[in-house]
Order: C-alpha cells, then sequence, then structure tokens
C-alpha cells in the first residue's frame, strides 16, 4: 500500500539542505563571534575588579605602614618604657587600633619582652626572634615583615624601633588587616591569590593554597573523573581555550602586579556566565531555523494542508516560549543589579549599625558595675576608719571581681556586634540569679525594693556562659527597678522553674509596658535622655537567642510587666547515654 503523502521533489530537498546548512553556518559563527565578546566583556569585568582590589590592598598596606612612626613619638609610649609604668599603655593601644583599623598593637621594650598590647594575651612574651624585632632593630625606619603563623595564615606586620636620647627604648609593631580582603574576595564567584616575589601564595580565597607556588595550588584538587571530562568535553564547545581548570571548571587567568615589593594578583574568573549567555542566544537561533524549517516543509508538502493547523500552533508556542525566555532573560538581568546595589548597601548599613551600637552600648553597660565600685569604696573607707582591715579586705576583693567583670563584659559587647559567642557551659540558673542580686544589691537597698524569690531546690542546669546570663538577669533587675521608681511600696517578684524547658520570670508591679513590639529594637527606650540609650534588652535578647532560649516580655493581669526568659535544661547524664 502506498503512502498518500508524496516524497518531496529534488528542489524540496535542496531547499532543506540549503537552509540547514545555512543554519549550522550562521550557529557556528555567532558561536564565536558572542563567544568572543562576551568573553572580552566579562575580561574587561575581571580587569576592573582586580585593579580595585589591587589597589585596597595597596591602600590599606600604606595606611599601616605611617603609623609606626606616629606611634614611635608618642610621648605616653616613650614615657612607659622610660619609667617602666605599662598600666595605661594597653589601653592606649586599644584605642589606637579602633581608629587605625589595624589587626593588632604591640609595645617591645629594648630586650624583645611584649610590655603593650592590644591582646592582653600576648604581654609578657619575649619576641626577641620575631623576624619583625631583629630588622627594627637593624633599620632606623619602619620596616615590613611577613611571616607564617602555626594556623596556616601569613602575618603582616610594620615595626620601628624608638629611641630617647639617641638609645633604644623599645620597638612598636603593627600588625596590618589583610585578612579581611581574603573574606570580602570570598564573596564573589572569582577565585583570587596574592603571590609574593618568589612566586609563594600569601593571600589566597582558598585556604589551602597558601604557602604554595600557583602551579601547586592549582593541583591540588581531587583528580578529574572519567565523566567528568566527557561532560567539560561536552560543555565546552561554546568556549574558548580556557586558560586553566580550577576545580574542574574551565576558566579565565588575568594577572597584575602591585606596586609592593614585587607582589602579583592573579584571579580565576569562570566561564560560565559566558557559556550560558552564549547558549541563549543559540538557543534562540536554532529555533528560529526550526520555524523556517516548519515553514519551508509546509510548503514544499502539497499534501501537508491538513497538518496546517497544527504547525501554526506549534509556531505560536515556539513564539510564547522566545517571548518567555526574553523576558526571563531581561527579569535575571535586573534581578542581578539589584541585588548586587543591595548587597552593597547592605554591608555598608551593617558596619554603620556595629559601630554605633558598640560605642553606646559600652556608656550603657559599665554604669552599673561602676555604681557598686563607688558603694565598695565607701564601705572600705569607712571599715578602715572603724580599724576592721578584713572586712575591707573583702570589699576591695569584691572590686577587683568588678574590674573583672567590666573586663568580660566590654568583651561580650564586642561579641554583641560580630554576633558571635564564647563557649558555653552548664551553669545553675540559682548561682547566677544569686551573683546577679549581689550586684544589684545596693541600688535595691536605695531604692527599697522588696524582692521575694522562689527557687527551687534542685539545680537548674543550663547551657550557658555564665558572665553574660547574669548580665541579662542585671538588665532585667535594673529595668524593674527603674519601672518601680515611682511606687510607694516597689517590689521585685523573681521565680526559677524547670520542666521541659528552664524558665527564670522577673516581675515588677510598676506600670506596664505601652509598646511591646517595639521593645527588643535597638536604641528604643522609654527612659529621659540621659538614663539610658535602648540598648539593654536588645543585647539581652541577642545573648537569650544564642544560648538557644527566648526573651519575651508581657504585661501581668494585677499590673506591671513580667520578662522571662525559656532556656533548654541541660540533661547531662542523657547526653552522655547517646
Amino acid at each position: 500500500m502506498q503512502s498518500d503523502r508524496p516524497a518531496l521533489s529534488w528542489r524540496g530537498r535542496a531547499g532543506v539542505l540549503v537552509i540547514s546548512i545555512v543554519g549550522v553556518l550562521v550557529v557556528w559563527f555567532t558561536n564565536q563571534w558572542l563567544t568572543q565578546r562576551f568573553t572580552e566583556s566579562t575580561r574587561n569585568r575581571a580587569e576592573l575588579r582586580q585593579a580595585l582590589y589591587s589597589g585596597n590592598l595597596l591602600s590599606e598596606l600604606q595606611r599601616n605602614s605611617v603609623v609606626p612612626l606616629l606611634l614611635s613619638r608618642d610621648p605616653s609610649l616613650i614615657n612607659a618604657l622610660n619609667s617602666g609604668d605599662f598600666s595605661q599603655s594597653s589601653q592606649r593601644l586599644i584605642s589606637y587600633v579602633e581608629e587605625i583599623g589595624a589587626a593588632s598593637l604591640m609595645l617591645l621594650d629594648a630586650d624583645g619582652r611584649v610590655v603593650a598590647a592590644t591582646d592582653r594575651n600576648n604581654i609578657g612574651t619575649n619576641l626577641r626572634s620575631a623576624p619583625y624585632f631583629i630588622e627594627a632593630l637593624r633599620s632606623n625606619d619602619t620596616v615590613f615583615s611577613n611571616f607564617r603563623n602555626e594556623n596556616g595564615a601569613y602575618v603582616f606586620t610594620y615595626s620601628r624601633r624608638i629611641q630617647f636620647n639617641n638609645e633604644l627604648a623599645g620597638v612598636i609593631v603593627v600588625e596590618a588587616d589583610l585578612r579581611k580582603f581574603e573574606q570580602t574576595w570570598a564573596g564573589i564567584s572569582d577565585a583570587v591569590i596574592v603571590a609574593d616575589s618568589e612566586g609563594t601564595i600569601i593571600l589566597s580565597t582558598e585556604p589551602r593554597w597558601r604557602g604554595l607556588p600557583e602551579e601547586e595550588a592549582l593541583q591540588a584538587q581531587s583528580p578529574v573523573s572519567a565523566i567528568e571530562r566527557a561532560i567539560r568535553a561536552t560543555a565546552d564547545w561554546t568556549l574558548l581555550p580556557a586558560d586553566a581548570y580550577l576545580f574542574g571548571q574551565p576558566v579565565m587567568r588575568l594577572e597584575s602586579r602591585i606596586p609592593f615589593r614585587g607582589w602579583r594578583m592573579v584571579s580565576f574568573t569562570p566561564y560560565a556566565s559566558i557559556r550560558e549567555k552564549v547558549n541563549s542566544v543559540l538557543a534562540l537561533e536554532i529555533m528560529a531555523f526550526a520555524l523556517v524549517l516548519a515553514v519551508a516543509f509546509y510548503f514544499a508538502s502539497r499534501r501537508a494542508r491538513a497538518r496546517s493547523a497544527v504547525f501554526q500552533r506549534e509556531s505560536a508556542e515556539l513564539r510564547q516560549l522566545n517571548e518567555a525566555l526574553q523576558r526571563e532573560i531581561a527579569e535575571r538581568e535586573r534581578a542581578e543589579k539589584n541585588l548586587e546595589v543591595a548587597e552593597q548597601s547592605l554591608a555598608q548599613s551593617s558596619k554603620l549599625a556595629a559601630l554605633g551600637e558598640m560605642s553606646a552600648a559600652v556608656s550603657h553597660e559599665l554604669n552599673q558595675p561602676l555604681a557598686a565600685m563607688k558603694t565598695y569604696l565607701a564601705g572600705a573607707r569607712l571599715l578602715l576608719q572603724r580599724k576592721r582591715p578584713d572586712e575591707a579586705l573583702s570589699s576591695f576583693q569584691r572590686i577587683d571581681d568588678l574590674i573583672e567583670r567590666m573586663g568580660a563584659i566590654t568583651r561580650q559587647l564586642k561579641s554583641y556586634a560580630r554576633k558571635g559567642g564564647d563557649a558555653v557551659e552548664p551553669v545553675d540558673m540559682r548561682d547566677a540569679l544569686s551573683e546577679a542580686l549581689v550586684m544589684m544589691e545596693p541600688q535595691l537597698k536605695r531604692h527599697n525594693v522588696l524582692i521575694s524569690r522562689s527557687v527551687p531546690r534542685q539545680p537548674v542546669l543550663v547551657m550557658a556562659d555564665r558572665i553574660r546570663l547574669e548580665q541579662v538577669i542585671i538588665n532585667l533587675l535594673r529595668n524593674a527597678i527603674d519601672a518601680t521608681r515611682d511606687i510607694a511600696e516597689p517590689s521585685i517578684e523573681i521565680m526559677i522553674s524547670a520542666g521541659e524547658t528552664a524558665l527564670l520570670s522577673v516581675r515588677d508591679n510598676g506600670h506596664g509596658i505601652k509598646d511591646l513590639d517595639n521593645l527588643f529594637e535597638p536604641f528604643y527606650t522609654t527612659k529621659a535622655p540621659g538614663d539610658g540609650v535602648g540598648l539593654g534588652l536588645a543585647i539581652s535578647s541577642g545573648i537569650v537567642n544564642d544560648f538557644g532560649g527566648r526573651l519575651s516580655a508581657r504585661n501581668a493581669r494585677a499590673g506591671g510587666a513580667v520578662f522571662e526568659i525559656r532556656l533548654p535544661v541541660w540533661k547531662g547524664d542523657a547526653e552522655a547515654a547517646e
């Protein structure tokens, strides 16, 4: 039985063949032209980013290079080296490092011993054999040194000798914070390295590349399997020859020199975006030629009129897909641009907000320990006048504890600003409450506040940092005292209970809370100007969240406010059994 649809004539076959050949040639030339164009555009953007990174890195080095010269002429540091009194030197260096933006500052005496530092753990360390100390003694100018520490990261320092009456008094060392650039570079798709004059990688978005030459660093990856090689060969048909392969992906390699001690910067930009753009255009061309072939077959086949409606529907669907694809490409491009602008604005706003919260919170959080120290000093003076030195020593010991607490508070404030926390351990909430009440005892007595406690006899253990937990309870007690200032008979009820979670509630008989929604927002306060900056509850909520718990507030039915701390109960025996 013969078919009703006759075969195409030789003209029809020739037309189909010509259209096919033209389509292949157009796709091939389009692929070559677009690949070169998009590759050049990507290369230009990568060169611009590399110039920006190089300029930022050089600016940071130059800014830190002038710091040793200025600090070597600081009269307070010179007097401290001459007198041997370094009690205020570390604090002065800490105030400098916040303004300078350096990673750390250290002051060494003539024997190489650290006598003052922004990291107090380094005080007393002998660094006589350190390269920056030796180089500073050999030169009258500022010297640059870099070495690799025990963690595998490179440390970059500027050091300069301090002279008094033409004699060596000590050495000032400034560590430049270049690792922040690694973190910034890691946020993009490019891989970036900085190598010294010997070709050794000293900065890299890949930590395991540090200390290796570039050739070894690129080989420090798992071998490519046969399947990955086949996929690579298939996916790379639209690309120009790759400069290198990084983690199995073809990349573009760009190198530039940094005008500093022979350093150079190398970036590796992936070809993925180029391949995506080229393939999207080629897909459109292929669909266009498919439409042309469909129309050609329609006119070439006289017996295909019955299927004309099907071809029309298919053509309409292809056009819709084409338009949808074009809209999707345009929407993605707009979304990428908006995302870049939003990321830059968010990063800048986060930095400014963190600096504002830290500067305001230092004043807010240290008022209570200072007030307690003033009370203990007055008591110690009275005890000494009454010839009771043993009891006075107890007051001095409490003052010493408060000083340690103030240092811990400042560390916690910095931890809050960078959204990190210290190591936690099992803490009895009863002990934390007792310590907080001891610190708040002077204020409670001064305002005649009646305290009623309800705590269980058994320990209520939670996983937390004790000092930070005490700070939260102190903030709640201080707020309760402020809320009951206008009350004739102020009282505070404190209750601890344990069930599925540990609960600590603080209730006062004040006027209650008017705005519960914004209560835990930073800088929100109902106090008069000068009485508070609105950071206590925001910090307390962040601390409780770090412990895996929740800080909430509500108004009691009988009047007053109730603050509740809920934390997971620590079950040591059950966790050990698991």
